[in-house]
């Protein structure tokens, strides 16, 4: 990539980040870290290239939130694509679709912005950092659409690089280290863990924890999905989560219940965990639990009620007998009685 002149970096600085920089102290911030930036990109020796891109992290995370997103925005502009080289790279394939067309095509299409954030990963919890990063963007996407290109580029950066081969599968339970446990109390997000006791219940002989962990960050869950080992189908979670277990000690399970799916990294948002460690989920209950026949969430159905209701509009379904579909033309969410009617 070629080096960005100090007049196109200090003229895109003034342009993005003005009110930023009339506060005491600010431009000089501004400035040294987009000028760092601009260095390690141009930077080829790998020592040389690790230590300015430590220097970058360690300088971006002492600021605070907002100069946080002004040197986003910074970036977001110095090193976007350069629009007049795509559009004559792609014209020159268009007329000869050649190896070397399509090359040259190639090392225009990707914004310098990438190539930044692969080097910035080089830096210890330089991973953590652009994962807050895309957090940070996502979070004000609706006031600056502008930003919507690079957000998205950061989201293909982050999922080759957590990908599924790339992910430790680990159950969770009371031995778990106590930091990890402490991260599930904190980012469960279906049903509120109520503290260390009820955490406790959760990961009892009959229940079953699981999550996805990344290698260089050991200790923060990405996803991470609570089952109940349960006789029979449970239907309430009010059941499912009490002070004792559903089933005696005389009594085997026989059906495996998921109860809560939580995604742990905002910043990784869209980017897909959930049917890799369910299905591995399955696989490694199927393993260690003969007698578990049946799998069942209590996951609610989006547009199921909408889908019935349509359904009930255009004719008379076949699976609903005729007192059932009486019943169905009722006010029958609001009734506890005609909804266990309907329940079978």
């Amino acid at each position: 990539m070629a080096r960005i002149s100090v007049s196109q970096m200090l003229n895109a600085l003034v342009d993005v980040g003005r009110n930023y920089l009339d506060r005491p102290g600010g431009s000089s911030q501004l400035e040294v870290l987009v000028a760092q930036c601009n260095d390690l990109v141009s930077v080829h020796g790998e020592a040389s290239g690790t230590a300015l891109a430590s220097q970058i992290v360690n300088d971006y995370l002492a600021l605070g939130e907002d100069e946080q997103f002004n040197i986003l925005l910074s970036l977001n502009k110095i090193f976007a694509p350069d629009r007049e080289r795509l559009v004559e790279a792609a014209g020159a394939y268009a007329a000869y679709p050649e190896n070397d067309s399509y090359r040259k095509l190639l090392k225009v299409i990707e914004a310098p912005w990438q190539e930044l954030f692969r080097r910035i990963n080089m830096a210890p919890g330089g991973t953590s950092t652009i994962v807050g990063m895309r957090q940070l963007v996502r979070s004000r996407l609706s006031d600056y659409p502008e930003l919507d290109n690079l957000q998205r580029d950061l989201k293909y950066l982050l999922s080759a690089w957590f990908n599924r081969g790339f992910l430790q599968f680990e159950q969770i339970n009371w031995r778990t280290r106590a930091i990890v446990l402490e991260k599930l109390i904190a980012y469960e997000a279906v049903h509120e863990i109520h503290g260390w006791d009820d955490l406790r219940r959760r990961l009892a002989d009959d229940r079953r924890c699981f999550g996805f962990f990344h290698p260089v960050l050991p200790d923060e869950p990405l996803i991470f999905v609570e089952v109940a080992l349960t006789r029979g189908l449970i239907g309430e979670i009010k059941t499912l989560i009490p002070n004792q277990s559903e089933t005696t000690p005389e009594e085997k399970p026989d059906t495996a219940i998921f109860y809560s799916i939580s995604n742990c990294q905002t910043g990784l948002e869209g980017i897909s965990f959930g049917n890799f460690l369910i299905k591995q989920v399955v696989d490694t209950i199927k393993g260690e639990l003969n007698d578990i026949k049946e799998f069942a969430t209590l996951s609610p159905i989006p547009g199921f009620c909408k889908w019935l209701d349509d359904l009930l509009e255009e004719r008379h379904p076949e699976f609903v007998s005729a007192k059932e579909f009486d019943l169905l033309q009722s006010e029958w969410r609001g009734s506890e009685l005609v909804r266990q009617r309907l329940k079978p």
